[in-house]
């Protein structure tokens, strides 16, 4: 296969060329911060899908948003029903929108998880907080509603989101940060969840955010060892 021609380099005298004082700037790289399609492409679509379907739950009829919510929980009679449907359902939706505070730590955390561990394995943690979290905060619910301790309006209790993603998500990050960073990540996170909890507004939301994080933690030596494989 014939090389490609290249035009001669022009001969420079380093003696006779100007040296260059000025000082080099270095720029941050901010943009591994942030989603690309390359890059980071779980993260990069998960988060157009989030965007989409935050925009149709601000322009959409109200009716028909709550409607799509109530379609989308995974309260204890869906999860009898359609346990597959609605815990994928209830994951495309982000609560407060795009600019909640778990729509833009959903961004930075999966983005840096993502860009360590991968995007199949970060979408594994993930999956795993949404569903596991899910499953311990209403099944005792479902309990309790079957031995009597709760109506039976509490087995259609309007839960979705991402939130316990992001959760487990950030847990499972902060055992890849160098400890300078991990148990100050840990620490504000955690003492956020534990004020969320003792507002007592949403304890069921708030102790399934817990126990998401979690399981972030106890999974710090699988993805520390995906971290280091090649």
């Amino acid at each position: 296969m014939p090389r490609q021609r290249h035009a001669a380099a022009p001969v420079c005298d380093p003696a006779s060329a100007p040296a260059d004082t000025r000082p080099a700037v270095r720029v941050p790289r901010l943009w591994r911060l942030l989603p690309t399609p390359t890059g980071t492409p779980f993260t990069f679509s998960y988060g157009a899908v989030l965007a989409v379907t935050s925009v149709i739950a601000a322009l959409a009829d109200p009716g028909l948003v709550y409607a799509l919510y109530q379609n989308s929980s995974t309260d204890v009679a869906h999860l009898v029903r359609t346990p597959v449907l609605v815990l994928l359902a209830s994951a495309l939706w982000s609560a407060g929108g795009v600019l909640s505070p778990y729509a833009l730590a959903f961004v930075l955390v999966l983005t840096a998880l993502e860009r360590r561990i991968g995007g199949a394995r970060a979408a594994c943690v993930f999956l795993a907080g949404h569903v596991l979290a899910t499953l311990a905060t209403e099944v005792p619910v479902g309990l309790a509603v079957l031995f009597g301790h709760l109506p039976g309006t509490s087995l259609h209790r309007l839960d979705y989101g991402i939130s316990f993603g992001v959760a487990a998500s950030t847990g499972a990050l902060a055992g890849l940060l160098g400890p300078w960073l991990r148990w100050p990540v840990l620490a504000l996170t955690t003492g956020l969840l534990l004020n969320d909890l003792i507002a007592f507004e949403d304890p069921m939301t708030n102790w399934g955010h817990l126990i998401a994080l979690t399981i972030g933690v106890a999974g710090w030596p699988l993805v520390r060892r995906w971290r280091q494989a090649p």
